[in-house]
């Protein structure tokens, strides 16, 4: 489990490419201190085991799932990756909950600054953001960053100075695939309301999802024998 908060930039020193999965060797400082063979690293917000390591080196495999889910491909020797230590269980939290599972990719399409800040907007397809709302948490690239605004093609956050200083996004250019991983607390609830059966079953109209919703939730409450009276009649609500 990760927090956004980015400890450094690494680079990449080594790229092996198999047929489907590759094996990348990142150069480092800080994350080196306690690193130990098995621990988890985010690389641009991708969670990767540590395989092997030198004094300032790790090597970790990458399987064709998260080539597919992530730009981790897209890396060449030389690139700079945001780097992150998993949290502590003694740690402060920072960000916000970041698994280092990603759920697919957007694509910079601009910034724009603004006086000391500067306006990142992200192009991400339907199903992504779907669950990113306005003032809440999105990382990109395993950056924990607010969402400042969203519609139903893109998305923007605003960096202050500190995080494009101590991250690569900034470094970026529009067209840059970026990784994107959703708030999970919003995942789960999307789960729940079985948003996952209305995209695979292409249904894109409002009413027809409310009705499934409201079915579901019939459904739930049936299978259980709770329902509004009871709560009520019981002091629950």
């Amino acid at each position: 489990m990760f927090t956004g908060i980015i400890e450094e930039i690494g680079k990449i020193t080594g790229v092996s490419k198999g047929a489907k999965s590759s094996k990348l060797t990142i150069k480092g400082d800080v994350i080196f201190r306690d690193m130990n063979i098995g621990d988890s690293i985010a690389v641009n917000g991708v969670c990767l085991t540590v395989t092997s390591k030198s004094s300032d080196t790790f090597t970790a495999d990458v399987m064709a799932e998260t080539l597919r889910r992530s730009s981790l491909g897209k890396l060449n020797i030389g690139s700079y990756v945001n780097l992150e230590r998993a949290m502590a269980a003694n740690g402060r939290f920072g960000g916000h909950i970041v698994s280092g599972h990603i759920d697919g990719t957007g694509v910079i399409e601009s910034f724009v600054k603004e006086d000391n800040a500067v306006w990142v907007t992200v192009k991400a397809d339907s199903r992504l953001l779907k669950y990113i709302i306005e003032k809440g948490s999105i990382a990109i690239d395993g950056i924990s960053l607010t969402v400042a605004y969203v519609d139903d093609r893109c998305f923007k956050v605003s960096l202050i100075p500190h995080t494009g200083a101590n991250t690569t996004l900034l470094d970026k250019k529009a067209g840059d695939v970026v990784n994107l991983e959703n708030d999970i607390v919003g995942k789960y609830v999307g789960k729940l309301l079985r948003f996952n059966d209305v995209e695979r079953d292409g249904i894109s109209d409002k009413n027809e999802i409310e009705n499934r919703v409201d079915s579901s939730d019939n459904n739930r409450r049936n299978s259980s024998g709770l329902t509004m009276d009871f709560l009520a009649n019981n002091g629950f609500i």
